[in-house]
């Protein structure tokens, strides 16, 4: 059957539908699915068949059998999210006309954790899990070691306000200083800025709509740990800073995280060698024949900085922490550390993301085809299936060298450095640990 055909099946199938008379619009939609070849067409007749079928299975088997022609068909995607419990349809919204965030004041969600046993202050302890008593140093685990964090649906996300902006208040810390911004531990009065370590005093009536992390992977040793990294690093390196150095300051910094699936097409000219009839006989002849195919392809957690500040450096530098150890988001986390905010949101973030997998995937496949001329593809079968806001941890300084300023980041994962170096480094001054590393804690 011609492909007209199938599309004038399909018309007359959507055309019953529309009018209510379902015995007719399967009919048709049957018909078309029998005969059709072409997958994006099929993935439509099996998404307006779903649309037919009012048993819950047989519906989810339609729209499975659509996702499995075209993964990234969104009508298909939504009506299987909304089946599955996953959105629901009074969450779902139009992007073009989401109303304003509301900028008024709002209450801040801030809890404050107290010991069992005497009633004083607990703090998150860097060991991963626990809280302790600043006084009487009893525990309260966070997290079971069984638990993990759950990726969040994108395509559901984005079809509600969580893709776009949601009313959650936190109290933000802004800094003077360098301009950086922190969710704050609960209760905090005071706090000192993370990259600047300028003193501020907190207005507990600044509140912003920001969406709750969904995971977090804990600080896992403390400032002293830290400053001991920074003292090792700065040996290795064989030099030592101009000037007085403030330890480590802790702190978490956000992150999206995207699992990306689907497939690149793409197409080519091959030179080839053809017989080719000439008078009586045949000649051999190079030709150029069209080659094209898709490659199946899965990112599986693509990490985009949340934030702008040190952006520069902490691309590279993500790559040294171990995703596969998060924790589910619990507040309590953030008990005596701070969060930094994310600027970028989630929707811009997922077409970084996309973007990034598509090229990378793009310069391999090319590499791999060099015998193609004029190569060519398209992302138009690539899509971002699910996402995490996650929460890193972070020991940041600077120190001085040569009238300048230079970044030192230490993972609060594993204790990887990273650390900016001048670029001539004069011979190693004498004095020792304790002429440059301001030890205040």
């Amino acid at each position: 059957m011609s492909e007209a055909r199938v599309r004038s099946l399909m018309y007359s199938g959507v055309t019953a539908l529309k009018a209510g008379e379902m015995s007719s619009a399967r009919n048709y939609l049957e018909r078309a699915i029998y005969t059709a070849r072409d997958h994006d067409m099929l993935a439509d007749l099996w998404f307006y068949l779903s649309e037919v079928e009012s048993e819950k299975e047989k519906k989810r088997h339609a729209l499975d059998e659509a996702l499995s022609y075209r993964m990234t068909h969104p009508r298909a995607r939504r009506s299987l999210a909304i089946l599955n419990g996953t959105l629901k349809p009074t969450e779902i919204v139009d992007a073009d006309k989401i109303a304003a965030p509301d900028m008024g004041d709002k209450k801040a969600n801030a809890d404050r954790f107290e010991c069992p046993n005497c009633g004083g202050r607990m703090s998150f302890s860097p060991n991963g899990q626990t809280l302790i008593c600043d006084f009487c140093e009893v525990g309260d685990e966070v997290a079971s070691e069984s638990e993990e964090a759950k990726e969040q649906d994108f395509f559901s996300a984005m079809a509600t306000l969580r893709g776009h902006r949601k009313p959650v208040a936190h109290k933000i810390f802004h800094c003077e200083g360098c301009g950086a911004e922190f969710l704050l531990p609960p209760d905090n009065l005071s706090a000192s800025c993370a990259y600047c370590a300028s003193p501020h005093v907190i207005n507990h009536g600044e509140t912003r709509e920001l969406l709750d992390p969904d995971a977090i992977i804990p600080h896992t040793f403390d400032q002293r740990r830290a400053a001991k990294i920074l003292v090792e690093w700065v040996k290795e390196n064989n030099f030592t800073p101009q000037g007085r150095v403030l330890p480590p300051r802790g702190f978490y910094i956000p992150v999206w995280t995207f699992d990306i699936g689907g497939s690149i097409s793409y197409r080519g000219e091959r030179l080839v060698e053809e017989e080719q009839r000439q008078g009586f006989g045949f000649k051999s002849e190079k030709v150029y024949k069209t080659e094209r195919g898709d490659l199946a392809l899965f990112v599986d957690d693509l990490i985009i900085p949340a934030a702008k500040k040190y952006e520069q450096y902490i691309d590279n530098f993500l790559k040294n922490y171990e995703l596969r150890e998060t924790k589910p988001y619990n507040p309590r986390y953030l008990s005596s550390w701070s969060a930094e905010t994310y600027e970028v949101a989630l929707s811009d973030a997922a077409l970084e993301a996309r973007s990034r997998a598509y090229k990378a995937e793009h310069k391999k496949a090319q590499r791999s085809m060099y015998y193609l001329k004029k190569f060519r593809s398209s992302s138009a079968s690539l899509a971002v299936t699910s996402y995490k806001l996650l929460l890193l941890p972070l020991w940041m300084t600077t120190y001085p060298y040569d009238d300048d300023a230079f970044t030192v980041l230490i993972n609060g994962q594993t204790g990887a450095v990273y650390g900016e170096l001048p670029k001539k480094l004069k011979p190693k001054e004498k004095g020792g640990v304790m002429g440059w590393l301001n030890e205040t804690f």
